[in-house]
């Protein structure tokens, strides 16, 4: 997929995934993060949100555009920024699906930029997270001599 083929409002979504708590504990065994809000459900019981919660940076990974229905035609795209909000929490048990959205696309020189609104929903249909990804991403040959 190249620059030129891009237009605001495609969209691009992710196969649903059911969050276990072994996604909770491969994330920590990456990160080393082992906060006790995600595991610990006496300490969780004290917090606002009542049981363990997924890691924040957990649900960022998995708006992957890779993982996305346009991985196998993503050459050249290269991710410059990103960045998100966490509106709710997600539980284990809890289905997540995202989704990304071309917000906008723009040339600055030779390069090409586009920029993909990420969100997530879960089963019911509630915003979980909302976000955004900025990709470089290769123009054809014949663009990058145009300008």
């Amino acid at each position: 997929m190249f620059f030129d083929e891009l237009k605001v409002g495609d969209e691009f979504t992710s196969p649903s995934k059911t969050l276990t708590e072994a996604h909770y504990l491969l994330f920590s065994g990456v990160t080393g993060d082992s906060h006790p809000i995600h595991y610990d459900v006496e300490y969780a019981r004290k917090t606002r949100f009542g049981k363990p919660v997924a890691h924040g940076l957990l649900l960022a990974s998995m708006t992957a555009l890779g993982a996305s229905s346009v991985t196998h035609r993503l050459e050249g795209f290269i991710m410059v920024e990103q960045g998100c909000r966490f509106i709710k929490p997600a539980i284990v048990g809890d289905t997540i699906y995202p989704r990304h959205t071309v917000e906008k696309i723009w040339r600055e020189d030779r390069r090409g930029f586009v920029r993909l609104a990420a969100t997530i929903s879960n089963q019911r249909g509630e915003t979980l997270l909302e976000g955004f990804h900025v990709y470089q991403v290769d123009l054809r040959s014949g663009q990058k001599e145009e300008s």
